[in-house]
């Protein structure tokens, strides 16, 4: 019998369509499994994911294999300590929740909106490209002093990086489409540097720090593709766990103040990006396994947040859920999400909306909604009527 049987007979297929079973059954027997389909360590345990991705010394995301670093360059997500330090310093400020309210709020719902109103009259809609995708971008294009314009532009950049990017999780090498993408999004944000803009966010990188114009624009690469990815994923998952859920709905209807636990239990039962990736400094052991120097170990995020050692019911959609936070969604330690409130602002902003101008919101029956990915879990198409 092969030391990881569970893990040896894990699918792609079942990653992407439906990871969920799968994952319990390796948490519970396999918590630290060899998974060949991966080429790697998968971690599936809340208590030892926290371990790996707060262990920066043993597990580090500074490795030439890490696959959004070969998509866009080294940046604050492929480096750690002092150099991971430098990087996020002059981006971390203006995702701050007093400067996120003060930059965004306003902007965010206006553009909301204004895509609700569009669609409104219609009375069906596909929401992850009319709403989520869009608001995303509209807000990352903000942040980064792109023109209102460009959101269309810079959502086709984010397609091609995203797939480069599962395609190298997946074992193949960067495509050219994302190679493509990046080159042009590079060619575009240097515009914007070298304009000094006020408003910008990549301007004000450039006067206040030693970081070249390369660095900059990678570092705005994994600002972009992780703003829009994050959020664009965070509220169709919200829209489908409160849609599956007519009577948690309702809650919400009744009590607007249960939206933001509803936010925190999707992201729990299905985070937008499912899994992280740490590369092994030495032989370190485990939970009793022993991990060679180099090798890839893979935190399996959606599996830590159904963990049933650290929540109750844990594959249930639960508001009255007491730690719904403690989920890992947005990662932890020193690479936790530098724009998590701003993804929250947003998720709020659209659901709020959503739900006060489209009465009687439900998914198409016409249309199944399926949440799926292997890296980045989210509907691949949203239809809605009301």
């Amino acid at each position: 019998m092969p030391r990881f049987p569970i893990g040896v007979e894990v699918s792609l297929d079942q990653l992407e369509r439906d990871p969920h079973p799968v994952l319990a059954a390796l948490r519970q027997s396999e918590p630290v499994s060899w998974i060949p389909a991966l080429d790697c360590w998968l971690v599936t345990s809340h208590e030892l994911a926290l371990r790996v991705i707060r262990d920066a010394a043993s597990y580090t995301v500074d490795d030439p294999r890490f696959s959004t670093g070969q998509v866009v360059g080294p940046s604050m997500l492929s480096l750690d300590g002092d150099a991971h330090a430098r990087h996020r310093a002059p981006f971390a400020p203006p995702f701050r929740p007093l400067a996120v309210r003060d930059r965004f709020a306003e902007a965010v719902a206006d553009e909301t909106r204004r895509l609700v109103d569009e669609l409104a009259p219609a009375g069906h809609a596909e929401l992850r490209r009319s709403l989520a995708g869009p608001l995303a971008a509209f807000a990352m294009t903000r942040a980064l002093g792109l023109g209102a314009g460009e959101v269309a532009a810079v959502l086709a950049w984010y397609d091609a990086i995203v797939s480069a990017v599962t395609e190298i999780t997946s074992g193949s090498d960067v495509p050219s489409s994302g190679r493509e993408a990046f080159a042009a999004l590079r060619d575009r944000l240097l515009e914007v540097i070298r304009s000094g803009a006020h408003t910008s966010l990549l301007a004000a990188a450039a006067s206040d720090t030693e970081l070249s114009d390369d660095e900059i624009v990678s570092n705005a690469a994994v600002l972009l593709f992780g703003g829009i990815e994050t959020t664009e994923g965070m509220i169709a998952n919200a829209v489908v766990a409160l849609l599956e859920h007519p009577a948690e709905l309702q809650r919400v209807r009744a009590d607007p103040s249960l939206l933001d636990t509803a936010i925190e239990e999707s992201l729990r039962l299905e985070p937008a990006a499912a899994v992280v990736d740490r590369y092994a400094t030495d032989d370190v052991e485990l939970n009793g396994i022993t991990i060679g120097r180099g090798d890839l170990v893979r935190v399996s995020i959606a599996a830590a947040n159904r963990d049933r050692t650290v929540f109750a019911d844990p594959d249930r959609f639960d508001l009255a859920r007491p730690n719904a936070g403690r989920h890992l969604a947005f990662a932890h330690g020193a690479h936790v999400c530098v724009g998590v409130h701003l993804a929250r602002l947003e998720a709020r902003t659209a659901l709020t909306i959503l739900l006060d101008r489209l009465p009687g919101l439900r998914l198409d029956p016409e249309r199944p909604t399926e949440v799926r990915g292997l890296v980045f879990r989210k509907p691949p198409a949203l239809h809605v009527i009301w």
